[in-house]
This record gives C-alpha cells, sequence and structure tokens, in this order.
C-alpha cells in the first residue's frame, strides 16, 4: 500500500486502473468518484497525517503493484541507487513522455511509491511499468546498457540509441561507478564550470534524444 495526495494525483490512479483501499477527506472537501470507501476526518486531522506542509484535501490508500519489465520493452530508463525522491519522479515522468516502456529501479535507490516521488511523477507513475531489478535482468532481456558520465564515453547525440537499449543513470553524489558492467557510455558536453547535470535534467535529455532518434530512424 503506499499514499496518494490529491484529487487529480488520485483521479489519474483510478482512470488507469489502481486500486483504491480508502479515502480520507478533510472537512469542506469531496472525495473522487471511486468504490472505495471514504472516511471524513475532523478538523487539522489531515494536516497531522499528510507529509507535505499545506497538504491536499483529500488522501488515497491505494493497493501497490508489482510490475515486470515488459517483454518487448525496447527503451528503458534506469535509476541506478538514486536517493533523492524529486529526481525520481521527475524520471519517471520525462520517461513516460519521451516513451520509455519501463523505469527500472536498482537495488539501494528510493523507494518509488515513496509520497514524495509519487508527487513528483505527476501521474505517470500510474501508466509506467515502476519495476525494481538488477542490471543483469535488463542485459537478460537483450537491452543494450549505456550508462551516462561526465567524463567518457560517446557524445550523446553521436551515439546510436535507436536499437533496444536501456539508459542507465547513477546516484546524485557518486553517479554511475566507472567499474558497472554495461555496453557503453553517453556523456552530455557541456559549457562552463557546472562538473555535471542535475541527474534528473541529464535523464530527460538523454530520454529525448532517444525519442528524436527513434522518430527519424
Amino acid at each position: 500500500m503506499f499514499v496518494v495526495e490529491g484529487p487529480m494525483l488520485i483521479a489519474q490512479a483510478i482512470a488507469a486502473g489502481w486500486d483504491i483501499e480508502a479515502q480520507f477527506v478533510a472537512p469542506g472537501a469531496a472525495a473522487v468518484q471511486s468504490s472505495a470507501p471514504v472516511f471524513h476526518l475532523a478538523p487539522n486531522v489531515i494536516e497531522r497525517v499528510a507529509s507535505t506542509e499545506a497538504p491536499q484535501p483529500v488522501l488515497a490508500v491505494v493497493r501497490q503493484r508489482n510490475s515486470a519489465l515488459p517483454p518487448d520493452a525496447d527503451f528503458v530508463m534506469v535509476a541506478h541507487r538514486l536517493a533523492d525522491p524529486g529526481n525520481a519522479g521527475t524520471i519517471i515522468r520525462s520517461a513516460e513522455a519521451a516513451g520509455a516502456q519501463a523505469v527500472v529501479f536498482t537495488p539501494g535507490s528510493v523507494d518509488p511509491f515513496n509520497p514524495k516521488v509519487v508527487r513528483a511523477t505527476a501521474g505517470s507513475l500510474f501508466r509506467i511499468p515502476v519495476v525494481s531489478a538488477e542490471l543483469d535482468v535488463l542485459q537478460a532481456a537483450g537491452l543494450r546498457l549505456l550508462a551516462t558520465s561526465s567524463h567518457r564515453g560517446a557524445l550523446y547525440t553521436e551515439a546510436d540509441l535507436t536499437g533496444r537499449v536501456a539508459v542507465v543513470v547513477g546516484n546524485e553524489a557518486h553517479g554511475v561507478p566507472d567499474d558497472l558492467a554495461v555496453d557503453g557510455w553517453l556523456t552530455i558536453p557541456h559549457a562552463g564550470a557546472a562538473e555535471s547535470l542535475n541527474v534528473a535534467m541529464a535523464a530527460t535529455v538523454l530520454a529525448f534524444e532517444v525519442a528524436r532518434q527513434r522518430r527519424h530512424r
């Protein structure tokens, strides 16, 4: 089970076929239409149980799914030991927008059903499979693992991203380990003194480059 905050996200979960176990509603608010039981809370209760300082007036408890990697997936985004919930949610959102078939979180990453992650996905979590798996599962599925680096690899615009690929981005502090067993490396050139892009920004750039190349394939 996990918590979804706000009527818009709850409505997206329902539209995508997720099972709502219960809704909790602050005074003066209305529940989202569903078959789940509705509990009306006393004043100021929702402020104590929600994970935000200015919470939405409706919370839902949603049954978690165990998603699997689609067998025909040919474009997957991978978060390797990612720590920040906001980055995780943005990567899921960008992956859906760019046409990826799944997002994979390796062990040691933030929980993709953390309330902060759920909010940052803006509903994408309910529409794209989010899978917890080791990298060897992707290799066994026939995907080519291309990891990101700030200091080595092919320029992302010059690499061939039209085949079956899994693009791997790493931890905010340490990036992708240099000794990780992958099939190749990608880098995003940039001007200025900044050492690297934020991981969610880098993932978004790469995801849309994959999409661009596939449109022109």
